[in-house]
């Protein structure tokens, strides 16, 4: 009996062991629209830098992808969306931590491609063979694009043209490859970009303004770590790394 006992004893204190672990890795879960990457990249490294029991996982794509894995369990602690729509979606669910939903950043909708083509705005692209859009129903960028086409009247014109990417990163990649014509991405984006070229801007008037709202998980608000790193998305940091790529900020 005697043994058992101590058996018991010792799977006790190895539990124990296993859990402060864990609870002591300092682990933050993000899930964060693509076209964020090198952002939060550079933000988590800093951040890491300063909080060395501080660790990331990080998840990047589509913002209705992650908001559907959010849904389903995932382990997240702070989720970014590119637009408004999804982080609702996670609100209705249940998911987020309402009282910490905040904009984080704004983007502009650009065409990209290759810079011989003589495209300078919307009305050049029924001449174009091939063009990438991000898949409407997952992907902010597809849906701000078809917004835009739609308002624009050449929603007949495109639709037999338009190639789908499940994210906006693999937009600028067909356009990079030159598998397509060009693409509609995220200004953002399409400065990174080393093949392909803005072509135009599109005009604000055809879709909505393009929003990233962030906030804690219920799970995150709970986690110190990610409610801390969360603090730092919204401080001084933050700002200066999204003005340094490009994003605009209010």
């Amino acid at each position: 009996m005697g043994n058992y006992r101590l058996v018991f004893l010792s799977l006790v204190t190895l539990a124990a062991l296993v859990f402060a672990s864990s609870a002591s890795a300092g682990e933050v879960h993000l899930s964060v629209a693509a076209s964020l990457k090198e952002v939060i990249d550079e933000l988590a490294d800093g951040f890491a830098r300063n909080n060395p029991g501080v660790t990331f996982r990080k998840n990047f794509g589509a913002s209705g992808a992650l908001a559907k894995q959010v849904e389903n369990g995932a382990p997240v602690d702070i989720f970014i969306s590119a637009n408004l729509e999804w982080m609702e979606y996670l609100k209705n669910k249940g998911v987020t931590d309402k009282a910490t939903v905040a904009t984080f950043a704004y983007n502009s909708l650009v065409f990209a491609g290759d810079p011989a083509l003589k495209v300078r705005g919307m009305s050049d692209l029924p001449r174009l063979a091939r063009i990438a859009i991000g898949s409407p129903k997952s992907v902010p960028a597809g849906a701000y694009a078809g917004e835009a086409i739609k308002r624009a009247g050449l929603e007949k014109q495109l639709s037999h043209k338009l190639v789908m990417a499940r994210d906006v990163r693999d937009c600028l990649m067909y356009a990079e490859r030159g598998e397509v014509a060009g693409a509609f991405v995220y200004r953002t984006d399409a400065m990174q970009a080393s093949a392909a070229k803005i072509l135009f801007t599109v005009p604000q008037s055809l879709y909505p303004e393009v929003t990233y709202p962030m906030a804690l998980t219920v799970a995150g608000a709970a986690n110190r770590d990610a409610a801390s790193f969360f603090k730092y998305l919204r401080g001084d940091v933050a700002r200066e790394t999204l003005r340094k790529y490009g994003f605009a900020l209010k």
